[in-house]
């Protein structure tokens, strides 16, 4: 059984930076890759994963940091929706 293509950590990291830079799809960056968009599709939430616990670097440019703020926005307002359904799912069970 093979194990598949390896990527250089400088690849993975231009790939996930056309991603989140440019704001482009995934499908089409690994498109224009030749890899699995599901593979780029890890490499990028592992990357966002990994920038979710530490502040946003002062020298970033404006509109990438705007970026990156409403991208943030967007995934703890995800985040409170799950949550208060969850708490209203659990506050069911409990009558």
């Amino acid at each position: 059984m093979s194990k598949g293509k390896t990527y250089s950590a400088e690849f993975k990291e231009q790939a996930v930076k056309r991603v989140v830079d440019n704001s482009l799809p995934i499908a089409q960056v690994a498109r224009e890759l030749g890899i699995n968009d599901t593979t780029l599709g890890f490499w990028v939430k592992a990357y966002r994963k990994k920038l979710a616990g530490q502040p946003i670097p002062a020298n970033m440019p404006h509109q990438e940091r705007i970026r990156e703020l409403e991208r943030r926005n967007r995934d703890l307002e995800m985040e409170n929706v799950f949550l208060k359904k969850a708490a209203a799912f659990f506050a069911r069970e409990q009558r």
